[in-house]
């Protein structure tokens, strides 16, 4: 095995314990071996993280997809207030969420909520998913062309639709567009709009 002098102990000690550095990278940074690097903390007692607190670091690392617009106008700030309200009402809200989840009916509330994710919150556009919820004998394309042209998202970023094999056909005028989920998996963007949620919320009690 590789030999890590004694000299560069507290270098790695440092690395890995204040500048939050994996192991990974400290071998890569200073042209050792993992395992040379996995051997000198086990000798030298330097407390490994869990893989919990590893996971999280590496989500904090993780850069951005979206850039959130700082200088609002007026329309800007009621569209901020309109896109939290309405993911609030219908978004998918839990820590387990991988991202944002929004789903309705609604083809004006679905292009409002595009567009908030799109004027407010700069969004990476390739990113969004579209997904297609409709009952038994529905025309799929049509409703998939429907949401295409509402929402200027590429067909191709639309997932295979869910088909409720339980839904009555007569139930169509409920829902004749179906309801489509919008999608984005980036959690942070998730975290922020819950963090605008929660300051509303909490102004308004």
């Amino acid at each position: 095995m590789q030999t890590i002098p004694e000299t560069v102990i507290p270098q790695i000690k440092h690395m890995y314990s204040h500048e939050q550095r994996s192991a990974r990278e400290i071998a890569e940074k200073m042209h050792y071996s993992i395992d040379a690097v996995y051997y000198v903390m086990r000798k030298y007692h330097i407390k490994r993280r869990s893989s919990k607190q590893n996971n999280r670091l590496l989500f904090n690392r993780k850069p951005l997809s979206f850039k959130v617009k700082q200088t609002l106008t007026t329309a800007d700030r009621m569209l901020l207030i309109a896109g939290c309200m309405l993911y609030w009402a219908e978004g998918y809200k839990t820590d387990k969420s991988a991202g944002i989840d929004f789903a309705n009916s609604d083809p004006n509330m679905q292009k409002l909520f595009v567009r908030f994710l799109r004027q407010i919150c700069n969004v990476t556009e390739s990113r969004i998913r579209v997904q297609l919820y409709c009952h038994h004998g529905a025309d799929v394309q049509s409703q998939i062309s429907y949401w295409n042209d509402l929402l200027s998202i590429p067909k191709d970023q639309f997932t295979k639709p869910y088909i409720n094999p339980k839904a009555a056909l007569d139930k169509k005028d409920k829902m004749p567009y179906g309801l489509v989920h919008i999608r984005y998996y980036d959690k942070k963007l998730l975290q922020q709009v819950m963090s605008w949620i929660q300051e509303y919320q909490t102004k308004l009690q």
